[in-house]
């Protein structure tokens, strides 16, 4: 216990209630203690770090002012909800963040009461916050109750269209809601776009609540005939300010900006906030990513996604990479393409170095294009650069490329045109848990007329999927990876076109065949060496393509055993499907062919490391020798069943 920081005040806070007892200058040492607290959790866990430490004094001055959980504080995206976390009884197990069996590192209804709303993808607080408001008023019932909606909201969420929807909707009904804009200059990676200048030339000119009080008190004093004049003048006041002018048009009243670590600041706004409001309400609010602890504010990236750390030094603890990661393949591969092709042009949503397309910006800064996050825009952008005759690689993560699924179909596969998916974070992910786990893109993608679907085995197919990508001009094509290191093949010095559609066989065997598409292929082989101790030697076959699919290859392999397994790191409905559906539609089997399909399992798997998620969905080198054991019924008798 002595590495835990000394948190005398914060140790008589079990539940938000037990803030109140507390003065507003206790409350400012309050907020010291969680941050302590907040980095030494952070340190023994890894996690999400800046992005707490950022709203520590706001998440002290909104558990001390509302009443959680009555009131609902909704946070956007959720990395910022640890401190959060400690406040509403969670603080015993906030070291097991992000773990097996331990605390989520987003906000989670199934967690706690005080998570109103789950969240791990941005801009959804305000339409959440709006719905929660609209409930309240309409009578709706919850076991804590319905009070206050309150929306925080980074400026970086505020770049996606769904932000501006829920804000007009909102704006249109008039129900009184909160929604505090965290304007921190910087989302994941530094933000971009037009809103991100307009927020900073807010508060570049004077305060504007200053000037707003001053004209409000103004008009109140005139005589009737001279307010109107007056009237105008205040606008014309509040357009000289800058600050607010958007968000009024939207119908927020607009509070701000102020200092989201002056609790001086950020009481009193919220207390009369609380007191007062009747409508929809804009309070906006300036942190600091990863304020109060030096490595963190001094980081490229403020903290935002750190390993285990020495508190002192700040150091990250990482274990030594065996191999390059997949995303850094992807990432030198695509700029080495693109020093052979100037028409290779790059798009990501936020996510320049999680794509590993940091290394394309670089080196081509006119070529590659971060549209905040806004994957619709992303999409369609990419559509039209395809249609002007450029070759653009949309790089997204699986999971949320789904935000531009509709856009997917209309902009891209109806029009066949050639945009080049890069699709991150395939499979199950770790310590994000379900939501960013890459379990659906091989099913929504393949059942579009005319996609190409891909999906790389190790390193050295995801250099060849590059490379095919960038020679594909018939329409959409899309590869997938996975996160982390590869699997420590050699690397070739180009990677080589693939013939669409044609898979690869990788051992000759008997009785049985395995075929994988993506990365279980280790696992596979690893199975198979298994069984070759049982005496049995399965045919493997590495499929490439989900779509079009090597019939060629699958009509062999289903000809020739008298068992085939497919194997991939999707949801059903993907790439075992389609291959069930030939083997149906050639009358396969009405030769009595025994066919199995893995596949993640129909649930959401809570975060683990990969290794213990893909063991909860049955894919590992284990669970695929015992499939086989069990099609072929040669499974030892104690296994068999009764």
């Amino acid at each position: 216990m002595s590495d835990r920081p000394n948190t005398p005040l914060l140790d008589l806070v079990n539940r938000p209630a037990d803030l109140k007892q507390f003065s507003d200058a206790q409350l400012n040492q309050v907020a010291q203690e969680l941050r302590a607290e907040t980095i030494s959790a952070v340190s023994v866990t890894g996690g999400h770090l800046g992005a707490g430490l950022g709203v520590v004094e706001l998440t002290t001055a909104l558990h001390a002012v509302f009443d959680t959980p009555r009131d609902k504080i909704i946070w956007d995206v959720g990395h910022q909800c640890y401190p959060h976390k400690i406040l509403t009884e969670r603080r015993d197990r906030i070291r097991t963040l992000r773990m097996k069996d331990g605390l989520s590192g987003f906000t989670k209804r199934s967690e706690s009461p005080y998570d109103p709303f789950g969240a791990a993808h941005s801009s959804t607080s305000i339409s959440a916050a709006l719905g929660f408001a609209v409930a309240r008023d309409l009578g709706g019932v919850t076991p804590e109750g319905l009070g206050d909606a309150i929306a925080v909201i980074g400026d970086g969420s505020m770049s996606a269209g769904m932000a501006f929807e829920a804000m007009n909707n909102a704006g249109h009904l008039g129900k009184r809601l909160i929604v505090i804009l965290n304007d921190n200059e910087m989302s994941i990676a530094p933000p971009v776009g037009a809103l991100s200048n307009y927020l900073s030339r807010i508060y570049a000119e004077e305060p504007f609540h200053d000037l707003k009080a001053a004209a409000k008190g103004a008009v109140s004093l005139l005589p009737e005939p001279f307010r109107e004049g007056a009237k105008r003048a205040k606008e014309m006041l509040k357009g000289m300010a800058v600050g607010g002018t958007l968000f009024e048009e939207l119908g927020f009243s607009y509070v701000g900006p102020i200092d989201g670590h002056d609790l001086d600041q950020l009481l009193p706004v919220l207390r009369t906030v609380k007191a007062r409001a009747t409508g929809p309400i804009l309070i906006h609010v300036l942190t600091k990513k990863g304020k109060g602890y030096a490595p963190a504010e001094q980081a490229r990236d403020k903290g935002h996604a750190t390993a285990k750390f020495d508190v002192v030094t700040g150091e990250q603890k990482k274990a030594p990479s065996n191999a390059p990661s997949y995303t850094s393949v992807f990432g030198k591969t695509l700029v080495e393409e693109a020093a052979r092709d100037d028409k290779i042009v790059a798009v990501t949503a936020a996510m320049p170095d999680g794509t590993g397309l940091n290394l394309f910006a670089e080196r081509y800064p006119s070529r590659c294009f971060d549209v905040a996050i806004a994957e619709q825009h992303g999409v369609t952008f990419s559509a039209a650069l395809a249609a002007g005759g450029m070759k653009p690689f949309c790089t997204m993560y699986s999971t949320f490329l789904q935000r531009g699924y509709d856009q997917v179909v209309h902009d891209v596969a109806i029009q066949r045109l050639p945009v080049r998916f890069a699709i991150d974070r395939a499979g199950l992910v770790g310590a994000d848990g379900a939501t960013h786990a890459g379990s659906f893109d091989i099913a929504y993608l393949a059942n579009l007329p005319g996609m190409v679907v891909m999906a790389a085995a190790d390193e050295a197919e995801l250099m060849h999927m590059v490379a095919t990508a960038v020679a594909y001009d018939k329409g959409p094509i899309a590869f997938r990876y996975p996160r982390g290191e590869g699997v420590g093949v050699d690397l070739p010095e180009r990677g080589d076109v693939i013939e669409i559609g044609k898979g690869r066989m990788i051992q000759k065997g008997a009785r049985v065949a395995l075929l994988s598409f993506g990365t279980r292929l280790a696992e596979v082989q690893k199975a198979a060496e298994s069984l070759a101790g049982k005496g049995i030697t399965p045919t493997i076959a590495d499929a490439r393509f989900a779509k079009p699919l090597d019939r060629a290859l699958i009509l062999d392999l289903a000809a020739n055993h008298e068992a085939l397994i497919t194997i991939e790191e999707g949801a059903i409905g993907g790439f075992g499907s389609h291959v069930a559906q030939l083997l149906a539609d050639e009358g396969v089997f009405d030769q009595g062919l025994k066919y199995r399909s893995m596949v993640l399992p129909d649930t959401f798997i809570d975060q683990a490391s990969p290794a213990d998620m893909y063991a909860v969905a049955g894919m590992n080198s284990e669970q695929i020798e015992a499939k086989v054991l069990d099609v072929l019924g040669v499974a030892s008798i104690g296994e068999k069943r009764a």
